[in-house]
């Protein structure tokens, strides 16, 4: 099995500056303050909060998206660069602030946000040096309709033909019109890594394995969808495979699906089987459930496994 250190994965898309707070159960009436628990800053994003994860698991990482010129993006990019992961595909723009949200996090653990596209709005593949990509093992592009499917399809298709595997998440909800948004990119997408109600919305299919099926027909390769407490689902033409969650007690879910297509993006480049890398995908997720945020934890793939082989599934 390969190494995660012989594994380099270049996370384009979109990228996020979190901002978690903690033990709010209502909002203050007029001007009036309120004492909470916790503020916490954490990067997120289908590209960058999976970018954060994969490097802990110990891949090589390079991102590519675009981020402000403002004190968020300084935030940003030195959290990750924190992280070890290289940020000088990075562009910074003076068009729009960096992509921010605001999380606050109830006691019973629902956690509404406000979310400010910002700059991801203005990432296209003009922003891409495509050459960077010589000596990636892996592309994976979260957010694919902010590129279009074209342009999304373009660097897929160009990913492919230099020899890199490829996997594409979705930050929006799922609906039909995103589908046909994004449908020329499938064809180049090994694996899609969506929620459930991405992918239901999507297809406007009934159940899991029907959309699954539907989006192979569109020329997806293989499907790993998460599916909340019930774990994840992963279908080919030939298989369905279905991995639970591991028994935990949950803090905060923001940035779990983002840890699983770490977890599974790492499985698969590491040659791990498709249920093997479910179950990475499914114990790192439950890594970030434990804390606050996509970074939350310390852990590294040694971890990660020992957790998985020890730990009681739901």
């Amino acid at each position: 099995m390969t190494s995660p250190n012989e594994v380099t994965i270049a996370a384009v898309g979109v990228h996020v500056l979190d901002t978690h707070v903690i033990g709010i159960e209502s909002l203050p009436a007029g001007s009036t303050g309120q004492m909470v628990e916790t503020i916490r800053l954490s990067p997120a994003g289908t590209a960058g909060g999976t970018a954060v994860v994969l490097s802990r698991l110990g891949a090589a990482v390079r991102s590519h998206g675009a981020i402000g010129t403002d004190p968020l993006g300084d935030a940003l990019s030195a959290a990750l660069v924190r992280e070890g992961i290289d940020v000088t595909g990075l562009v910074r723009t003076d068009a729009a602030q960096t992509s921010a949200s605001v999380i606050p996090v109830r006691p019973n653990g629902d956690r509404p946000a406000w979310h400010c596209v910002g700059a991801n709005a203005a990432f296209s593949l003009a922003d891409i040096d495509l050459a960077t990509l010589d000596g990636c093992t892996h592309l994976h592009l979260g957010g694919p309709e902010f590129l279009g499917g074209p342009a999304a399809a373009e660097l897929l298709s160009h990913a492919k033909t230099r020899g890199l595997s490829t996997s594409v998440d979705l930050l929006a909800p799922g609906d039909p019109g995103i589908l046909e948004w994004i449908a020329a990119a499938l064809p180049y997408a090994d694996y899609l890594l969506p929620n459930d109600e991405q992918l239901l919305g999507l297809t406007g299919a009934d159940d899991l394995v029907t959309a699954s099926r539907a989006l192979l027909e569109a020329g997806v390769g293989c499907v790993a969808v998460t599916h909340g407490s019930k774990g994840a689902l992963v279908v080919t033409k030939d298989e369905v495979i279905t991995v639970p969650a591991f028994q935990i007690e949950v803090v905060d879910t923001t940035g779990c699906g983002d840890a699983f297509s770490a977890g599974f993006i790492l499985g698969r480049a590491q040659g791990r089987t498709l249920r093997d890398s479910a179950v990475l995908g499914c114990a790192t997720a439950a890594q970030v459930a434990q804390g606050l945020g996509t970074d939350a934890g310390s852990y590294d793939l040694a971890a990660v496994d020992a957790f998985a082989a020890d730990t009681p599934t739901r």
